[in-house]
């Protein structure tokens, strides 16, 4: 069984930067890709970026291109999500989630193609 644990999450000022990790346990080897996602109150959960096993291959939603970069360490089971010139406006829960569908990825959505979810971390952007 797969478990993932994000961690990494705080309050920052705006303009700021944090760097979100997701290590990941279990049964890793045929996962596919590792996505971020995150819900606001009162919004539905977003997809925001996902990366593919090989690392080679990831995607990014239009309001974080250029702040934000995925990467991850297979070595250590981990996915980073380094965000920078952080806005009031990325406050959410963050969450990262495990596919096994081919190009699930290329995607980033929520719904059937990330069946494994973690328990999520807080971000939040304030003065």
């Amino acid at each position: 069984q797969l478990q993932l644990v994000e961690s990494g999450g705080g309050l920052v000022q705006p303009g700021g930067s944090l760097r979100l990790s997701c290590a990941a346990s279990g049964f890793t080897s045929t996962v596919t890709s590792i996505g971020w996602f995150r819900q606001a109150p009162g919004k539905e959960r977003e997809g925001v970026s996902c990366i593919s096993n090989s690392g080679l291959s990831t995607n990014y939603a239009a309001s974080v291109k250029g702040r934000f970069t995925i990467s991850r360490d297979n070595a250590k089971n981990t996915v980073y999500l380094q965000m920078n010139s952080l806005k009031p406006e990325d406050t959410a829960v963050y969450y990262c989630a495990a596919a096994w569908k081919a190009g699930a990825w290329s995607r980033c959505r929520v719904g059937n193609d990330f069946p494994s979810w973690g328990q999520g971390t807080q971000v939040t952007v304030s003065e």
